[in-house]
Formats: structure tokens, C-alpha cells, sequence
């Protein structure tokens, strides 16, 4: 599920991600023009006037993310599970979630612009999948995901650098996370490109929620006058002579999973229609890198639960640029190459082409392609051999290309969204998602912002 509620995130993000590169760059209206590295003016100190802490701009972010399929990890790939005609393969998935930002600024004795952001976000999802953890099919279906969030960003205001620092949280009941995080940024003498770095840190536990066919079976035992039952669970349930029940819970234990990342970008203005940023990242990652309930049937029928590598690195690069097509139309260019030692290559190139219909009511239809060889250790159902040191059915390592399109409205008038002053910019976003195993998906997402 960490992949799905991810893609739904990120989705979501881009709600207030694409917001500003939308006014042209003559543009006075509400704020001066941003670009890819959002510079702003340093010359106008108006804005930062005031010394006291204050509310800068609060952030809602709300999405609804439909996903339908029949390649299931959680049953290997098996179209007949249960062994009696019963389609069981289906990866049916729902997700809302929601986020809530919230970004206070202050200036200390140096006229230096602090920022502090927390974010609380909150999803909440149900998976046909899920169910068949349970080889009955009785397991739970539904679950839920919390991730709070704090940065703090100081800007200096003679040169524009920033340096800061953010902790992050994320637990849902299968996997807990804990991040940290460091940034930096440093602009060019003229203003007109930066340099920016991040070094992250995620801290995992994976809960070993194993399928039920691989827990051994419940088993009672009698002692004296005291008879216990062992559940599947590790809990132990005991009845004494006298008719008493006693439950102990026993906890699940865990791995651990960490991943540490060094995020780098430059920005470069290039005049006043062009923008073009560089990215790359290096990421490395050790522990448990499965799911204990994904199952592998191997060729001879024998099932298991995937095993991979403990230890993976990962070296993605990318290219964006902006393009100011005359007062109205901006060309939002992005293209990303990634390898792994895993054995997977992939490429992405996306467009996307806000259209400014009137200064304060805009469209962007966008589009992605992403093509993807397979890993050294993915097979489907009953493909992989019983000698493979190695083996996954998660389709999320396969070979397959995969389309998403879509299109955002963003209206942001000067007396506010529905003449309500401080909600000053609203955006709609509507994705749908398709992919060559079958897969497909929808994304409904909405932000407000609140100044």
C-alpha cells in the first residue's frame, strides 16, 4: 500500500506544485512570477515588514484515487487462489486522503525570513487484495495512514541562500517510518540560476505479517488445570480449572528498512520566456525490502514469500523546463532516466500546457509516458524456479509502459474564490492512469489555499 498512498500524495501535491509557474512573467497580478526555483524579488523588502510571527498561507489538499486490476502480489499472481474457480486475483483499490499545511513566517534581527511549515495529512484506503493475507480470504480489507510533517527554512536576505531542516512521520499498521531531512540552496551572483541540495534519511519498520498458511496452525495444551491455546498470532489464550480466560497478546515483531537519499537540482533562467532545471539523485537503501505477504508460486506449484535483496541503489536524473509561449500559454517540459541495481531502466517524459483563459482562471491538460524494463528478479505466476536465490510476482517490478493524462482548473481571483477574501486560490485536478499489465486507475484532486 506505500506505493499506492505515494502516487496519490505526490498526485495531490501537484495541486499547489504547478500553481505558481502559471502567471506570465509580466505579470503583477497577487505576486511576482515564479519559476522553477520560485525566486523571489529581493529588492522589495515590503513583504517582510512585519517581525512577529504570523500565518503566511494554509494549504488543503483533498484526493480520491480509484485503481482497478488483476495481477495481485498479495496472492502471487495465482487467477485461482482458493482452488475452486473463484477469481481471486483482483487489485482493486480506494484511497482518500487529505492534507492539511500550515506556514508561519517570522523575521529575526538580521531581517532573515524564517519559515516553520507542519503538515498532517491522513488517508484512509480499502484493498480487495488485502483480504487474501488470510488464505480464507477473511482478513481486513480497509486501513488507514497518518503523516505529520515539520520544516523549518531560514532565507537570507542579502543573497537569497536558505538552509534548513524538516522531520517527518508515517504509520499505518503494517509500517511505521521516521524521516529527517537537511536543504540548502545558493543562488548565482546575478540571481539567475541556483544551486539546492537535500540530504534525507528514512528510518523503517516493516510489521512481518505473514499469509496464514505460512503461521503455524493453533495448538492447545493442557497443564495441570490449566489448559492454553497458542492462536496463529503468537497470542496465547489460558482457561484455568476454575472457568477463567486469560488472553495475552503477544506483538508482531518487525524489520527494519533505511534509506538514505541526496537530492540535487540547479536552476537556470535563461531569459524572460525560458527556465531550465537539472536534477539528480542518489539513493541506497538496506534492511527489508519486501512484504511479507507477498506470495511466489514457483514452477512447481510449491508457493512461498517473495524474497529480494537487502540492499538497493538507485540513481534517477532529470531535465525541466518552462517555456512562456506569449502572455497566455506556458510549456512545461519534463524528462527522467532511472537505474537501479536491481535491473530496472525506466524513462518519463511529461508535458503539460497551462492556458491563462483570463488573469484569473486558467487550464492545464498535461500527459506523462513511462516505459520500464523488468528486474533481474520479477517472474509471474509460476515462472520463477525453486533454485532462484531471489524472487518476486510484484508487478511493480515487470516490464510495462504506462500513460497518465489528465487536465487541472486553477482560479485565483483578486477578491478571492466565491468572494471569500481569504480563500485565494482554488485548483481542481482530474488524472486517469493506465498501464500496460492491465492496471488502471483514476485521481480526483482539490486544493484550496488560504492566505
Amino acid at each position: 500500500m506505500k506505493k499506492i498512498f505515494l502516487s496519490v500524495v505526490g498526485f495531490s501535491l501537484l495541486c499547489r506544485l504547478n500553481t505558481y509557474s502559471q502567471i506570465k512573467p509580466d505579470s503583477t497580478v497577487n505576486k511576482p512570477a515564479l519559476g522553477l526555483s520560485a525566486p523571489a524579488d529581493r529588492h522589495d523588502s515590503s513583504a517582510y515588514n512585519p517581525r512577529r510571527l504570523r500565518i503566511d498561507e494554509i494549504d488543503f489538499v483533498s484526493s480520491y484515487y480509484g485503481q482497478t486490476g488483476d495481477h495481485s502480489t498479495v496472492t502471487g499472481d495465482n487467477p485461482n487462489f482458493l482452488g475452486n474457480g473463484v477469481f481471486t486475483n483482483s487489485v482493486k483499490v480506494t484511497d482518500i486522503s487529505n492534507g492539511l499545511d500550515l506556514k508561519l513566517v517570522w523575521l529575526n534581527k538580521a531581517l532573515n525570513k524564517n519559515t516553520l511549515s507542519a503538515g498532517l495529512g491522513f488517508d484512509y484506503h480499502t484493498a480487495a487484495s488485502q483480504a487474501y493475507v488470510s488464505a480464507t480470504g477473511a482478513s481486513k480489507t480497509t486501513g488507514t495512514r497518518i503523516y505529520p510533517s515539520l520544516d523549518w527554512t531560514a532565507e537570507n536576505a542579502k543573497n537569497g541562500s536558505t538552509f534548513g531542516i524538516g522531520t517527518y512521520y508515517s504509520g499505518e499498521y503494517n509500517y511505521k517510518s521516521l524521516g529527517a531531512d537537511a536543504h540548502f540552496s545558493v543562488k548565482t551572483d546575478n540571481k539567475m540560476g541556483e544551486f539546492s541540495a537535500k540530504l534525507q534519511g528514512y528510518f523503517d519498520h516493516v510489521t512481518l505479517i505473514y499469509p496464514s498458511e505460512f503461521i503455524p496452525n493453533t495448538t492447545t495444551t493442557t497443564t495441570g488445570t490449566t489448559t492454553v491455546v497458542t492462536t496463529a498470532s503468537g497470542s496465547t489464550i489460558s482457561t484455568s480449572a476454575d472457568g477463567e480466560t486469560i488472553h495475552h497478546h503477544a506483538n508482531i515483531p518487525s524489520s527494519p528498512r533505511n534509506t538514505y537519499s541526496a537530492s540535487f537540482s540547479y536552476s537556470q533562467i535563461i531569459n524572460s520566456r525560458l527556465q531550465i532545471m537539472f536534477l539528480g539523485d542518489v539513493v541506497t537503501q538496506n534492511g527489508y525490502l519486501g512484504l511479507p505477504f507477498h506470495r511466489v508460486f514457483f514452477s512447481n506449484g510449491k508457493d512461498t514469500i517473495e524474497k529480494l535483496p537487502s540492499s538497493r541503489f538507485k540513481l534517477p536524473v532529470g531535465f525541466r523546463a518552462n517555456y512562456f509561449l506569449g502572455d497566455n500559454i506556458i510549456l512545461r517540459a519534463y524528462y527522467r532516466y532511472y537505474a537501479d541495481d536491481w535491473g530496472i531502466r525506466s524513462n518519463t517524459i511529461g508535458l503539460e500546457v497551462p492556458y491563462k483563459i483570463t488573469p484569473f482562471f486558467s487550464i492545464s491538460p498535461f500527459y506523462r509516458f513511462y516505459s520500464q524494463s523488468a528486474s533481474t528478479y520479477f517472474a509471474p505466476f509460476e515462472a520463477h524456479s525453486p533454485t532462484d536465490e531471489y524472487y518476486t510476482s510484484n508487478y511493480e517490478y515487470a516490464k510495462f509502459d504506462s500513460q497518465f493524462f489528465g487536465i487541472g482548473f486553477r482560479v485565483a481571483p483578486p477578491n478571492g474564490v466565491f468572494g471569500w477574501q481569504g480563500l485565494h486560490e482554488m485548483e481542481i485536478r482530474y488524472g486517469h492512469y493506465t498501464q500496460t499489465t492491465d492496471l488502471v486507475s483514476d485521481v480526483v484532486s482539490i486544493s484550496l489555499g488560504f492566505k
